[in-house]
């Protein structure tokens, strides 16, 4: 149920200022009203705007504060915030107070002790007395639930590769040759020929050794390849889920029932409440 906070001020400026600190508390403008008039109350003013306005919040145009209501606003600027919410009518309730707002109860004895006279001028820096009322029209907000299906991409794995340098020994087996020169010494005894004679003068043999040795070298070779790639698939899936909306059901006085779409509330759900 919407709540109705209203504020009453002497001067049209502090009013202003008012207001734009209720924008400034994240109250929508559009749910603001300022209304300014100067004067002093008459019953006409009962039976004006003013008088109805605060009888259908009160629910009486006898009753006491629907006249103390009208006599004080009927002099200074009002301000009426239409809060949705009870949090949303405190706040501007205390917004009000801090801005200074007239304390109603304090001002409107003061009005009617210089009734008979001058009208005693308001005193500036009353104590607040913001009033906080329901709307005299009650509201069921009929609220419907819409499914909306989106889609995200999300990591589910992945492959990482990594290279690395391992060595490991190895063996091959390979046949050398090596040379040894060898000196024989033969004894012999026999006459000299013609031949030994021919070589018998100073000479010289020379003969050299040789052996293999192994000889190591690497050659390098590519033997694999390994190479990183996606593959695309689509696939279809059907989300399930559940939605609500408000059913009203409206009974007039001759028992008929009549019903405004779906929900998962009641209206034994619902409960309001009336603060001042």
């Amino acid at each position: 149920m919407a709540l109705t906070v209203i504020g009453i001020f002497d001067d049209a400026s502090e009013a202003q200022q008012a207001v734009d600190q209720l924008v400034s508390a994240g109250i929508s403008r559009n749910n603001i009203d300022l209304s300014a008039r100067t004067g002093e109350y008459t019953d006409e003013d009962n039976d004006s705007g003013v008088g109805g306005f605060f009888s259908s919040l009160f629910g009486s145009d006898d009753d006491a504060d629907t006249k103390r209501y009208s006599q004080v606003a009927s002099r200074g600027s009002v301000i009426t915030v239409h809060a949705g919410t009870e949090a949303e009518a405190e706040r501007a309730a205390d917004v009000l107070d801090d801005a200074g707002a007239v304390d109603v109860n304090e001002r409107a004895a003061q009005y009617e002790t210089g009734s008979s006279g001058m009208t005693t001028a308001p005193v500036a820096g009353a104590i607040t007395d913001t009033a906080r009322l329901t709307d005299g029209d009650q509201t069921i907000k009929v609220i419907e639930e819409n499914l909306a299906v989106g889609k995200r991409t999300v990591e589910t794995g992945g492959v990482r590769l990594r290279s690395r340098i391992v060595s490991k020994p190895v063996e091959e087996s390979v046949r050398l040759r090596e040379e040894r020169v060898s000196v024989q010494r033969t004894p012999v005894s026999r006459p000299a020929t013609a031949a030994d004679l021919a070589a018998f003068q100073e000479g010289e043999i020379t003969m050299t050794e040789s052996a293999e040795v192994p000889v190591v070298s690497k050659t390098a070779n590519v033997v694999e390849e390994i190479s990183v790639g996606k593959e695309v698939s689509e696939r279809q899936e059907t989300i399930r889920d559940t939605v609500r909306k408000t059913e009203v059901d409206i009974e007039d006085m001759t028992g008929t029932t009549q019903r405004t779409g779906q929900t998962g509330l009641d209206a034994d759900d619902v409960t309001y409440s009336t603060q001042k």
